[in-house]
C-alpha cells in the first residue's frame, strides 16, 4: 500500500518563522492562525478572525514551568467581533497572564454555529486532558450539546486535519505521549530496534523508551522515595511538578515524557544520574551502547 501524503500550507504573514502564521490544507474549509500575543492588533482587519471559532493560548506555569493551555469558543456577534474580540479579552484579564501565543481556528466559509463550536470545544478540552502533555487551565468541562451522527463524523475529521496542523506548528497538546492506534502498533511490530529500558537500583524499578520527543518514563515505574544528600534542587522541584502523576508509595500513575533519557533517570532515582548509561534492554545493554550501533 502506498503512502498517502498531506499538503500544509504555511503563510508567514510577518515575513518570520517567530511571527504571525496562517495554516491552511488542500481541499480542507479549515483555516488555523497561530498568533503571538504582542502581535494581536495587528489583526484587525482579518475578516476570518472577526468569526466564529476555537482557540488555543498557549503559555508556560510561573510556579511550575510546566507547558499549560487554555481551550475556549468565540462566537461572532453583531458587531462583527468574534475569535480576535475574545483573544484581547483574554489578554486584558490579569488571571490569564500566562499565555504567551494563541491559536484561532475557524472555517473559510464561515460556517460554525453554536453546536458545532461546542462540540469541538468539549473535544479538545478532553484530548488534552487525555494526552497529559500540558496543564489544561479550563476551570470547567464544557458541555459537548446535542450533535447528530452525521455531524459528529465531520467534525471528528475537522479535529484530525487540526491535530495535523498544530503538530506542524510545534503543537502536540492533543497526541498521547505514548500514542496507542493502529499505525503507532505496526511501526512497533515492524521495528524491532525499539526495545523497552529498564532502570533498576535498591530502591528503584523503572521502565522506559526512547521516542521523537524525548525519553518516556513508563506507568507504574517505582521511583526512589527519598532524595539522596547530593540531589539538586531542580530534581526535587521535578518530584513537585510531577507530583499529582504518583501515588503514595511514590510509583507512576501514567506515562511521563522527559527531555533526556538522563532527565528521566534523574528523577527516577531522586539524584543525579547518567541516563545513557543507567537505562539497559532486559539483556543489560546499556542505552549508550544501543545508541552507538546506530
Amino acid at each position: 500500500m502506498s503512502v498517502k501524503g498531506q499538503t500544509i500550507r504555511l503563510f508567514l504573514m510577518d515575513e518570520e518563522v517567530s511571527g504571525r502564521i496562517k495554516a491552511t490544507i488542500a481541499g480542507w474549509t479549515g483555516v488555523v492562525y497561530k498568533i503571538p500575543r504582542k502581535d494581536l492588533e495587528k489583526n484587525k482587519d482579518r475578516i476570518h478572525l472577526k468569526q466564529s471559532g476555537i482557540y488555543f493560548l498557549f503559555g508556560s506555569s510561573e510556579k511550575t514551568d510546566e507547558a499549560v493551555i487554555y481551550i475556549g469558543q468565540a462566537r461572532a456577534r453583531k458587531n462583527g467581533e468574534g475569535l480576535l474580540n475574545r483573544l484581547q479579552e483574554h489578554r486584558r484579564n490579569p488571571d490569564k497572564d500566562y499565555w504567551t501565543e494563541a491559536v484561532a481556528i475557524t472555517t473559510t466559509d464561515d460556517t460554525f454555529g453554536a453546536t458545532e463550536i461546542s462540540y469541538l470545544e468539549n473535544r479538545f478540552c478532553n484530548l488534552a486532558l487525555a494526552a497529559n502533555r500540558y496543564t489544561v487551565k479550563n476551570g470547567n468541562d464544557p458541555s459537548q450539546g446535542n450533535i447528530t451522527e452525521e455531524k459528529e463524523s465531520e467534525l471528528e475529521k475537522f479535529i484530525d486535519y487540526v491535530k495535523v496542523i498544530l503538530g506542524t506548528l510545534g503543537y502536540k497538546a492533543f497526541v498521547p505521549v505514548d500514542e496507542n492506534n493502529e499505525k503507532e502498533q505496526k511501526r512497533k511490530e515492524t521495528d524491532p530496534e525499539e526495545p523497552l529500558l529498564y532502570l533498576k537500583t535498591t530502591k528503584a524499578d523503572a521502565k522506559g523508551k526512547t521516542t521523537s520527543d524525548g525519553f518516556v518514563v513508563l506507568k507504574d515505574s517505582k521511583m526512589a522515595t527519598v532524595p539522596t544528600k547530593s540531589c539538586p534542587e531542580n530534581i526535587k522541584k521535578w518530584r513537585e511538578k510531577y507530583r499529582d502523576r504518583i501515588d503514595e508509595q511514590e510509583v507512576l500513575k501514567t506515562d511521563t515524557l522527559f527531555k533526556s533519557p538522563s532527565a528521566a533517570a534523574s528523577f527516577i532515582i531522586y539524584s543525579s544520574a547518567n541516563g545513557l548509561t543507567m537505562w539497559k534492554t532486559r539483556a543489560g545493554k546499556t542505552l549508550k551502547s544501543i545508541e552507538s550501533e546506530e
